[in-house]
């Protein structure tokens, strides 16, 4: 079965790139987007617009955002971490933010990983194969 990639963005354009990102790797996972923090606690719950799970898997990684809006990516991290059965969720920040309290806050939140977003798409992908690489997430050759 394949690694499913949660991937936290509300800004569309971030997650059009994210998802070329991705093919241009060649992986092999699926990138599931949720465009705020209350629909990512929806797609992991898989409540709501996501209770069919053979269309949205549970996701084996959750890349978040921090600035979103519904829940912060730090409210979603709180959610995760306080419920058992995510608790071990790996979770990798993708933020824009360069601020020591959000790194301070999320790593005392129990993240996995925090990468600060790159400006250009060549710096994208390798962000993403730098994550690909720390996690285990396969990519074509």
């Amino acid at each position: 079965m394949k690694k499913v990639i949660l991937y936290v963005e509300d800004e569309p354009s971030d997650a059009l790139f994210m998802r070329r990102a991705w093919e241009k790797l060649g992986s092999p996972c699926v990138l599931k987007e949720a465009r705020d923090g209350q629909e990512a606690i929806d797609y992991v719950e898989g409540s709501g617009p996501f209770s069919d799970r053979a269309a949205n898997p549970p996701p084996d990684y959750v890349l978040l955002d921090l600035k979103l809006p519904r829940k912060t990516g730090h409210e979603v991290l709180e959610w995760l971490r306080a419920h058992p059965q995510h608790k071990g969720m790996p979770v990798i920040v993708y933020t824009s933010s360069r601020e020591q309290p959000d790194l301070a806050r999320t790593r005392a939140l129990g993240i996995d990983d925090y990468i600060v977003k790159p400006v250009s798409f060549a710096a994208l992908v390798d962000a993403a194969k730098t994550i690909a690489a720390r996690w285990g997430i396969p990519v074509g050759s």
